[in-house]
């Protein structure tokens, strides 16, 4: 085990607050979790690949980040939409 892989799991464990708010707070609380929660797992594939020594494994967080922006653009424009 390397110190890659040990931040990668930090990381990982710092979802299960994000899945509490998500899963407790109002619509835009939880928006504001999504992204974090992404983000975070965002930066914890690209440990994992570090520490793996796999340079395939880069492509999976490269585009999860780009899609994360997507996706949030469009989340937020449906939300707009109900007035919120």
């Amino acid at each position: 085990m390397n110190v890659w892989l040990i931040g990668a799991t930090v990381l990982l464990a710092a979802l299960l607050p994000c899945g509490v708010v998500l899963l407790r707070e109002p619509i835009l609380d939880a928006l504001v979790a999504l992204e974090l929660a992404t983000t975070l797992a965002t930066v914890a594939l690209l440990l994992l690949a570090e520490g793996y020594h796999r340079s395939s494994y880069f492509a999976v967080p490269i585009v999860l980040a780009f899609l994360n922006v997507v996706g949030v653009l469009i989340f937020v424009r449906f939300l707009a939409d109900r007035g919120l």
